[in-house]
């Protein structure tokens, strides 16, 4: 399941690639403008698993006790949330957009970009809710594959329209940031598309059902109980991005477009434990729905000790060659400089990043995130007082910042574990 999986994350990767290589090519305003704006997909991004981790888990917990009619509920049960959630989306999303660029934007220029970013980008991440949805539910009955090709499909639409929108190739009227979250909209919204035909024609275990789109609030609250704290780690990676940006403000806008690149770079190294962990967890609910408790500790050991060793390659290849990872997206001397300096402190906790998100996934699938929530919130307060502490200082360096991320991504890890363990010996 991870191959497709990490195919299909891949692909979503690469629209933010692609994205910001034509934004960088409008300079630093631009990047940094959009790097710090996209923080709010962080936001959306938290809402989305908030229903897409219970549908995960309550799915393939159902798969388990082979209950068909459940499984259908809780997918038709999701897909009214989604919408729900859109809507509060497009709502909070225009509403904030420009208070929220003027606190984090390290100059006008850079708070402009962001702005018109968000504009043209807000209904993609309303979108982003219906594609969620139809993935996690066919994620929890096993399969992966169909999602895949439809992120492909977006990838190459996506890959497609940046030049034309953004550079105006071809047109001769280049939309410059407008284009660039015009392109993720409307990549997304062909996704969904593409899905929902795929469900119309071709699923046959979960299928829409208009009969059971009546909310069901006992339902709402079994998604919720399992989705709110795995959403709510988001919204704290969201904080922790916010704050960094916040702190690196003073040093301009070439410091927040090298961390920007530097933390899209790392979310791409990040895709093999990521889909490690997503195969993990509707097959742990499985196991569990189906009482096999085994199974459920040796899908932890497989997943955990996968992500650890491509983890491990992952932080050499990053000290051995981080610069020419950043150099991909920018030319410029003084954003390699900031962004190089971050890969390289920062990759120092990828295996810790590994575990956590092996220990993440088995909660999900035994159906109770809320340790994992309780190990996030542990690392932020650990990291944002000494942070902001660190920055009042006189002499004060961005790596001092890096360092305290390392040290308390390590200590999460550790919180986790112990956590899961305690999990394992009151579930299994």
């Amino acid at each position: 399941m991870a191959l497709p999986i990490a195919l299909g994350m891949l692909l979503q990767t690469l629209y933010y690639v692609v994205d910001l290589y034509f934004v960088a090519q409008l300079g630093d305003a631009a990047l940094a403008g959009v790097g710090a704006a996209g923080n709010l997909f962080f936001i959306v991004l938290a809402l989305t698993q908030v229903i897409g981790v219970g549908t995960v888990a309550l799915v393939s917990q159902a798969v388990g006790r082979q209950d068909r009619a459940d499984a259908n509920h809780v997918f038709n049960q999701s897909i009214l949330l989604a919408a729900l959630c859109a809507a509060l989306t497009l709502a909070g999303g225009y509403g904030l957009a420009a208070p929220y660029m003027r606190t984090v934007g390290a100059d006008t220029a850079s708070t402009e970009a962001g702005v018109t970013f968000l504009v043209w980008f807000v209904p993609g991440l309303a979108l982003q809710f219906a594609l969620v949805v139809m993935g996690s539910a066919l994620r929890g009955t096993g399969i992966v594959k169909p999602t895949m090709a439809v992120q492909a499909a977006t990838v190459l639409l996506n890959t497609v329209l940046a030049p034309v929108l953004i550079a105006g190739w071809g047109t001769g009227k280049p939309m410059g940031v407008a284009g660039a979250g015009l392109a993720s909209t409307l990549a997304v919204g062909a996704g969904v598309v593409l899905l929902g035909i795929y469900y119309a024609r071709l699923e046959h275990y979960v299928r829409f059902d208009p009969a059971q789109l009546a909310p069901r609030l006992a339902t709402w609250r079994r998604m919720l109980d399992i989705g709110l704290p795995a959403g709510g780690e988001f919204v704290l990676m969201a904080v922790y991005i916010g704050l960094v940006y916040w702190i690196i403000r003073d040093f301009g806008a070439a410091a927040q477009a090298g961390f920007g690149i530097g933390s899209r770079v790392m979310q791409a190294i990040f895709l093999p434990a990521l889909a490690l962990s997503f195969a993990a967890a509707p097959l742990a609910g499985q196991n569990y729905g189906a009482r096999l408790p085994a199974r459920v500790r040796e899908t932890f050991r497989v997943c955990a000790t996968a992500s650890c060793a491509v983890m491990a390659a992952l932080t050499l290849f990053c000290q051995w060659r981080g610069e020419a990872l950043v150099r991909l997206f920018t030319a410029d001397a003084e954003v390699i400089a900031f962004g190089a300096d971050y890969l390289r402190i920062i990759s120092w906790n990828f295996i810790a990043a590994g575990l956590i998100f092996s220990a993440s996934s088995l909660f999900q699938g035994l159906g109770n995130t809320w340790p994992s929530l309780a190990a996030s919130s542990t690392r932020l307060v650990l990291f944002a007082a000494p942070a902001v502490w660190l920055s009042a200082q006189g002499g004060f360096r961005l790596a001092e910042v890096w360092h305290l991320s390392v040290a308390t991504n390590v200590a999460q890890a550790a919180i986790s574990l112990a956590l899961l363990y305690r999990e394992f010996r009151r579930k299994l």
